[in-house]
């Protein structure tokens, strides 16, 4: 989901539709109140957000998973696959599988665990128990048909809480209050632009960051082009790797490219003698023939204090 461009700034466009906001809010308060969770035949951990578009949950969830099989566990990814065209429950196969069947993060997940897509995430559960021991999803705090063991809310440092509207007013998926009712701690991803760690109650907040897994771009002339929620946060990254960024294209989040917009940036790179960069997102998006020349910055999400992440998840485990 797309977060409106005026979401981070407001202004009267914003104000004229908030009361579009406030129902927005309650047809997502009423779908929860009807609904009965399922509970699944394992534990479930969901890594969600508050805003639409990226907060950081993939790298969120691959950190889990990273720290849960570190625990003695098998954890198992189960996503809505946003962007591809398959139902599901389908277990993610990179090898037949594209980013248009499947969409472009479960093919990042599936490189390092088995991977469900499901619409129904609770069908897709009942998949997601057979080829492991514990459940993260990638995404679906709103969702009420899977019962939650473990409930993180993940906030992007820099980006806060936008404009503090509910879509189409501004970039909330639901209310500040009503998110951290239903969750159980908070990761916070990056400095603290907005002030946001003091707005988030007495729940547990993990501090983390976004670090490259390599950084051989240092001193390299680079176009670097996005399309994911804050592509800024690509941008801001090569710099200060010490890379030269000749231009930074942001593109919307999930972008399809087309073959002219790609033969543009490789002419624009071509001429200021760059390198194109991109995330590994983007790069999964990209048909298999148009990689060729494309480097994918990746980057890993590393915990301030993994031994309080470990506590959460030992306690999860439990509860499940």
């Amino acid at each position: 989901m797309q977060a409106p461009a005026f979401g981070q700034q407001g202004g009267p466009l914003a104000a004229l539709l908030a009361p579009a906001g406030r129902l927005y809010a309650l047809a997502g308060r009423l779908r929860r109140a009807c609904v009965t969770p399922a509970r699944a035949s394992c534990p479930v951990i969901c890594v969600g957000n508050l805003l639409a578009g990226g907060s950081g949950k993939t790298p969120t969830a691959l950190a889990l998973a990273e720290r849960l099989a570190a625990l003695g566990r098998r954890p198992v990814f189960l996503t809505r696959g946003y962007g591809g065209r398959e139902r599901g429950p389908l277990l993610v196969d990179p090898a037949r599988h594209g980013a248009r069947a499947v969409g472009a993060e479960p093919l990042l997940l599936a490189a390092r665990a088995p991977t469900v897509v499901a619409r129904d995430r609770a069908a897709g559960a009942r998949l997601a128990a057979t080829l492991g021991d514990v459940i993260v999803m990638d995404d679906g705090f709103q969702n009420p048909r899977l019962a939650k063991d473990l409930a993180l809310l993940v906030f992007d440092g820099g980006a806060g809480l936008g404009n503090g509207r509910c879509i189409p007013a501004g970039p909330l998926r639901e209310g500040l209050d009503e998110g951290l009712a239903r969750a159980q701690a908070c990761v916070l991803i990056g400095a603290d632009a907005t002030g946001l760690a003091g707005r988030l109650g007495a729940l547990p907040l993990l501090r983390a960051s976004l670090e490259p897994v390599a950084r051989a771009l240092a001193g390299r002339r680079v176009l670097a082009f996005a399309g994911i929620g804050r592509p800024e946060k690509l941008f801001a990254t090569l710099r200060g790797l010490g890379a030269e960024l000749v231009a930074a294209r942001g593109f919307p989040d999930h972008h399809v490219y087309r073959p002219a917009e790609l033969a543009a940036l490789r002419a624009e790179a071509t001429a200021a003698g760059a390198r194109l960069v991109t995330t590994t997102k983007d790069l999964a998006r990209l048909p298999q023939a148009e990689r060729q020349g494309v480097t994918a910055l990746a980057v890993r999400l590393v915990f301030a204090d993994r031994d309080a992440l470990d506590r959460l998840l030992r306690e999860a485990l439990s509860r499940g």
